[in-house]
């Protein structure tokens, strides 16, 4: 049974992507399919999230990256959200420079508002540009997540070098069987000890566009 959805953003993750890579290692893994994924519409993207975590096991781990985060984030006050153990937010995307050039992701950025009931752990790049550290810092702030400060690694996706990327699975795997919690800071610059006391290493592979 799946222990683990991955939840891509907008154009989905190509081959090549680290959430790519971790779908074709992990057999508990499984891909939260899109039926459009260059025209995101909130209630349609919601309910394929929805189904995909009523049929996993429950408390599933959700592994989202650029829109997808938001997407997770708009599970706040929704039933299924008691059937997820944690989520593990890589990049998020700025919704409101977003929508302008995908008007249709404009409904993301209500919808994702609130404080999440589930233990979070939100990446965040120095230099991504998708998003300013700062408004990481803010997304941390209002979904109560941990927040891991990964440096300069753009939006962390093939373009910045991240292709297989096995410090995101040792992140997740930190959130299983742990309770909500209040956000804090963790630098992941330099070799050590990341989020929930995780052994994190420096190490990353090969992440497009915003998928």
């Amino acid at each position: 049974m799946t222990e683990t959805l991955i939840v891509p953003g907008l154009n989905g993750s190509p081959a090549g992507h680290w959430q790519h890579h971790w779908l074709e290692g992990d057999p508990l893994a499984e891909l939260v399919e899109q039926e459009d994924w260059a025209e995101p519409v909130l209630a349609d993207w919601l309910h394929a999230l929805e189904a995909a975590i009523m049929a996993s096991r429950p408390g599933v781990i959700l592994v989202a990256h650029s829109l997808g985060c938001a997407l997770a984030a708009a599970l706040a006050d929704r039933p299924a959200a008691s059937h997820v153990g944690g989520a593990l937010l890589v990049a998020p995307a700025d919704i409101a420079s977003l929508s302008r050039t995908v008007p249709t992701a404009a409904p993301f950025a209500e919808a994702s508002g609130a404080r999440l009931p589930f233990a979070s752990i939100l990446v965040a790049s120095r230099n991504d540009p998708y998003m300013r550290f700062e408004g990481a810092e803010r997304c941390a702030a209002t979904w109560g997540s941990a927040l891991f400060d990964l440096g300069e690694a753009g939006h962390v996706n093939i373009a910045s070098g991240f292709g297989p990327w096995p410090d995101a699975a040792t992140l997740a795997e930190g959130l299983r069987g742990r309770p909500a919690r209040p956000a804090r800071i963790f630098a992941g610059r330099s070799p050590g000890r990341g989020p929930l006391g995780v052994p994190i290493s420096r190490s990353h592979g090969g992440g497009l566009g915003l998928g």
